[in-house]
């Protein structure tokens, strides 16, 4: 009987044995994927029409639940915002009367339009009318629309892997910035250490966050992101940021060059973040006309100053007690 127990006592230790060496392999880091060109977006706001083919080819290929629309008040767009289940909205911007006339145009006299009757063809009086006056090209209106395809910035300096405590942001061998979701504990402090406002937690769902992942399975195919592919103008590009910022810096040339001097490029240079946006924009005013912070700040810049102010604060206290027990 006891020989019994201690043939299986060694058995079962046997067994361990043999499986230490399974065990240690689960344990190895698998090696690290080849590094590739950073990839990137660059959104031409200057050719974006507004057909949100962008929004739908993402819900599409991703399984993102559809939201329901509604209507918010202050704009036509109805996604209202980017969120864990919105990874593209594309905004409209409404500007009326954004030049008012200066005191010398307010005292010249204003031109008539001409009277144009809607119901008489001008082409069988074989009269082409002339422009009139005050009308322009969309550029250079008074009232214009202004739309922008929003999306994950993919930040050299991502300030949502910055905060993240668990590690589940990581940058992809693509460069971009990837939600592991299951590593994600839905802890949120990414969600306000974005400063654009693009990474949520599904408050209805999983409680993870999510966001954009710049269709990662796409890429792993070499294939152009679902955004990218669906766009009829070309308003986003998909490609080697690099690339992408060469041909951005030309295309604000080429507009400058015909007059446009609003467009700008936002985030194509190294001072946003300290490294700039792998998903950049050309835009034709302000940023924040766009909901888009001017100087967005890294978690990281703000250890230092507030760190020093706990150290601060914690010996004036000090000080204070010694002072106030000693009196006592």
């Amino acid at each position: 009987m006891i020989e019994e127990r201690g043939r299986d006592t060694i058995s079962s230790i046997t067994n361990e044995v043999r499986q230490v060496p399974h065990l240690l392999g689960l344990l190895k880091k698998e090696p690290p994927l080849p590094e590739q060109p950073a990839m990137g977006f660059f959104t031409d706001t200057s050719l974006c029409i507004g057909c949100k083919a962008c929004e739908v080819a993402c819900k599409q290929w991703n399984q993102l639940p559809a939201t329901t629309p509604d209507w918010t008040g202050t704009s036509y767009d109805n996604t209202k915002q980017l969120g864990a289940t919105t990874w593209r909205h594309v905004q409209f911007i409404e500007q009326i009367g954004r030049r008012k006339p200066s005191e010398t145009q307010a005292a010249a006299p204003v031109s008539k339009l001409p009277e144009l009757d809607l119901f008489q063809s001008s082409v069988a009086q074989d009269v082409i009318p002339a422009t009139p006056p005050g009308t322009a090209l969309p550029f250079f209106s008074s009232d214009r629309w202004l739309m922008q395809s929003d999306v994950c910035k993919h930040c050299a300096n991502a300030p949502c892997q910055e905060a993240c405590p668990t590690g589940a942001i990581i940058r992809t061998e693509f460069d971009t910035v990837y939600v592991q979701q299951d590593i994600c504990n839905g802890c949120g402090y990414c969600v306000v250490a974005c400063p654009f406002g693009v990474i949520a937690r599904d408050s209805g769902g999983d409680g993870q966050a999510h966001k954009c992942t710049l269709c990662y399975d796409r890429l792993k195919d070499g294939m152009t992101p679902a955004c990218a592919k669906a766009c009829p103008t070309n308003s986003i590009q998909f490609g080697e940021v690099a690339t992408l910022k060469q041909h951005a810096r030309e295309r604000v040339g080429e507009l400058q060059k015909h007059g446009v001097d609003s467009a700008r490029l936002y985030g194509a240079d190294d001072q946003i973040l300290e490294g700039g946006l792998n998903s950049f924009f050309l835009l034709l005013d302000e940023p924040e006309t766009y909901n888009l912070p001017a100087n967005p700040s890294r978690p990281s810049t703000h250890v230092l100053p507030t760190s020093l102010g706990t150290i601060i604060a914690a010996v004036l206290m000090g000080l204070m007690s010694i002072f106030f027990f000693k009196k006592e």
